[in-house]
């Protein structure tokens, strides 16, 4: 359950709006204990009205490619967490932080899906079934070897991405460096 409602919420956020205080101020007047919590609503109102005060009761399923994407977002560029929510239109900023971890924890596996719950046992099976069963189970060996192969190259690939972006940071920072020195040496022989 929701500790706010969504009209105090909304009371406070159309407050701050209205110019009847800072984040601070209406913080410790209402007890919200820190003035984060208000920014996060502040934002949440502005991108997405009511609804981005309004507590979800659906589960929203994202897919793998979905959470993957996000991901490669959030690695690859300079953005918060809060940002990149906003940006691709997801609620609660702490899921996009849970995928990053779990990434780069477990790799991608840890993006995809799991059923929960107990396997199925099969009451009876007749010869024919299990010689298919067998036939399918080697199927899937080979197609599972080959999703972990794609699911390695596409994890090099993003890390590769993310090294040559390292990369050209360290470059400009030296060229930059570089730059500043040379101009003080020459501001030195025009003294002179």
């Amino acid at each position: 359950m929701a500790k706010h409602s969504f009209e105090f919420k909304k009371k406070v956020v159309l407050e701050y709006l209205n110019g009847e205080g800072g984040t601070p101020y209406l913080s410790t007047k209402y007890g919200l204990g820190s003035n984060s919590q208000l920014r996060k609503w502040i934002n949440a109102y502005k991108e997405f009205g009511d609804a981005g005060l309004m507590h979800s009761r659906k589960k929203e399923c994202y897919s793998f490619d979905y959470k993957l994407h996000v991901v490669e977002l959030y690695l690859t560029s300079e953005v918060s967490y809060q940002e990149l929510a906003i940006q691709e239109g997801i609620n609660n900023p702490a899921l996009i932080c849970n995928w990053v971890n779990r990434f780069q924890v477990a790799g991608l596996d840890a993006l995809r899906s799991h059923k929960k719950g107990r396997r199925k046992t099969l009451d009876k099976t007749n010869s024919k079934d299990a010689t298919q069963l067998t036939k399918d189970f080697t199927i899937d060996t080979s197609m599972e070897h080959v999703r972990e192969l794609e699911d390695e190259l596409l994890k090099l690939r993003i890390e590769n991405a993310f090294l040559k972006e390292l990369r050209r940071l360290r470059l400009e920072d030296e060229a930059k460096t570089r730059d500043l020195l040379g101009s003080s040496t020459v501001s030195e022989d025009n003294s002179n």
